[in-house]
């Protein structure tokens, strides 16, 4: 016989569900059409290209978090007749709903952190590049190359392109010579120097004081220097007990592309790592691969 405690249960449970499954739904919309129109109306391309480039896929991947938590709560309500039989049906409904949810979130998650940014720089390309226009005079502004910009940019600035921690793009109008500078992060990491407050400063050598055994923890000092003013810094680490770092098996590919980006042929180094994720990097010419190379071999060495 029926229990009807059970079953009064059961359709409780379905009103809040198919209620949760109402608000994660209209949450998942909310967040990616807040999204949308966020980003339009930026109209700065810069202003546009630094919105996307934090937030949108951080706001897809939550908009799809809550569509696979909709679909959990949706598969809960389903085959009450079955499930009303015994509670033993009632659990395993649940697993399969939370199965089902979990499984679209983690699809979804791959398709959005291994397929999309592609199409993503695609589009950040399309921003960084489209000539600007000047604000004063209306005329079209030209993107100066590497070779070209480095008399409109200090020498700070130029240090930070030297060990590509920032990447500066320098927009001129050759009729009234206006400029417009551009900052963009570059393809290394770089913490911001205390001393001269650009960012170059970069470890220069690690050194264990205490090494880590199975028993206790260890200290690692790493010296930092900044490439710019010269000024140095020194800071303690922890070693976690038994850790061993795993070293990354990195595979290099060049390729030259001829994208469609308004005064630039683009030469784009891409590396591969042994985990599957791969990283695209463009360079205006092959001295400056050779110098991103020189500077990436001292950084792993």
């Amino acid at each position: 016989m029926e229990n009807s405690g059970y079953v009064s249960f059961l359709e409780i449970w379905y009103v809040i569900m198919m209620g949760a499954a109402f608000l994660f739904v209209a949450g998942g919309i909310i967040v990616y059409i807040a999204h949308k129109l966020k980003a339009s109306s930026i109209k700065d391309f810069k202003g546009k290209h630094d919105y996307l480039n934090q937030f949108e896929i951080k706001n897809y991947k939550t908009s799809y978090l809550f569509f696979g938590i909709a679909l959990g709560c949706l598969m809960t309500t389903y085959g009450d007749e079955t499930v009303a039989k015994s509670i033993a049906w009632f659990f395993v409904r649940l697993f399969i709903a939370g199965s089902a949810g979990t499984l679209f979130g983690y699809v979804a998650s791959l398709i959005v952190t291994y397929y999309y940014p592609g199409k993503l720089q695609k589009k950040l390309d399309y921003l960084r590049y489209t000539p600007r226009t000047n604000t004063k005079t209306g005329n079209k502004m030209k993107l100066l190359s590497e070779e070209e910009e480095d008399v409109h940019l200090d020498e700070g600035m130029q240090a930070e392109e030297d060990v590509f921690s920032v990447d500066y793009d320098v927009w001129i109008d050759e009729a009234t010579g206006d400029t417009k500078i551009e900052k963009y992060a570059g393809y290394m990491e770089a913490l911001k120097c205390g001393t001269c407050g650009f960012q170059t400063l970069k470890i220069a050598r690690e050194e264990i004081v205490v090494p880590a055994t199975n028993e206790t923890d260890g200290e690692l000092l790493k010296h930092y220097e900044c490439s710019y003013c010269g000024s140095r810094r020194t800071t303690a680490h922890k070693i976690i007990k038994s850790e061993s770092p795993v070293p990354s098996q990195i595979h290099q590919a060049m390729e030259v592309e001829t994208a469609p980006v308004p005064s630039k042929q683009m030469i784009r180094l891409q590396f591969y790592d042994n985990s599957g994720i791969n990283k695209s990097y463009e360079f205006q010419g092959v001295d400056q691969v050779k110098k991103f190379l020189e500077e990436y071999e001292r950084d792993n060495s």
